[in-house]
């Protein structure tokens, strides 16, 4: 299964027979302070250096969420989205809750951007999906319902087979469904990190479908939590998940390692290509914080 997407210059592929799509998730405001004061201040250099960070450490497509409590997410999200088409040439992951956003959003998204997301609840099926099919753009499904997330993996495939029975009625092809099975902290339930490995598998044998994942989630509550992130990931991606919003310059590595050692990566060439980008981003990094 091919979920195509495209940006102003590049076309990103996710594929269920290649290799894993970083989709980077620092342009959003949540837990993060420094982004949503920028966002406040219509501070839209930090934008465009988190943009540039993300990109030159292996990110292929990049997340954009504006939601700000007090502020005007539409006209916030179509500003943000119109300040990144300036010079970001990958495809745009557009990030909300609010359908009136998402749209706004959607129609100054250059190519065919990823909406970030659906998900089982009526509301959401109801409101979202015809944005997504008007638009021509993919959709990430959330497996959750109206009776919220779930406990096992067979209840989350339920959610998915609704998800994309109702995306295909309206119209919207099977291949611009990406299913994000949810991470639940393994700080909170010690099951969490499996039901989502055996989600993973079974919606990939039944439904064929590319697989997201918001992978930080799995490690919330507990020390060193990249060492968790870095070792889910690297068994998600056995388990059949294709793409991934994470933090490129802390993930690439083990992303582009995991895909050299499933056979998706030729001769480690882009394995090796990711290791030099993060070095000389590092480097850049420590020579500005060099006293003089």
């Amino acid at each position: 299964m091919q979920t195509y997407l495209k940006g102003i210059k590049k076309a990103v592929t996710i594929d269920t027979d290649g290799p894993m799509v970083i989709i980077g998730e620092k342009i959003n405001p949540t837990g993060r302070k420094k982004m949503a004061a920028a966002l406040q201040a219509g501070d839209m250099e930090y934008i465009r250096g988190l943009a540039q960070s993300q990109l030159a450490t292996g990110a292929e497509v990049l997340d954009v969420n504006v939601g700000v409590p007090g502020m005007d997410d539409v006209a916030l999200m179509v500003s943000v989205v119109k300040f990144l088409n300036e010079f970001v040439e990958v495809p745009l992951c557009l990030d909300s809750s609010n359908p009136a956003t998402l749209a706004a959003g959607l129609a100054v998204a250059p190519g065919k951007p990823l909406v970030n997301s659906v998900s089982g609840e009526e509301s959401r099926l109801s409101s979202i999906l015809p944005v997504v099919k008007d638009r021509g753009a993919a959709v990430i499904g959330l497996l959750m319902d109206d009776s919220g997330v779930p406990t096992t993996a067979e209840a989350r495939l339920a959610v998915a087979e609704k998800i994309l029975e109702r995306a295909l009625k309206l119209g919207i092809p099977k291949e611009d469904i990406v299913i994000d099975p949810l991470v639940m902290s393994v700080g909170a339930e010690s099951s969490a990190g499996r039901t989502t490995i055996e989600t993973i598998r079974l919606v990939r044998e039944k439904l064929g479908l590319n697989i997201n994942l918001g992978a930080s989630n799995v490690s919330f509550g507990m020390p060193e939590r990249p060492t968790i992130n870095m070792a889910f990931l690297a068994i998600t991606m056995l388990a059949g998940a294709t793409c991934a919003i994470t933090d490129p310059i802390k993930m690439a590595g083990v992303i582009r390692a995991s895909d050299l050692l499933l056979g998706r990566d030729e001769y480690g060439m882009r394995y090796i290509k990711t290791y030099r980008q993060i070095q000389a981003v590092l480097a850049a990094q420590a020579a500005e914080q060099k006293p003089d």
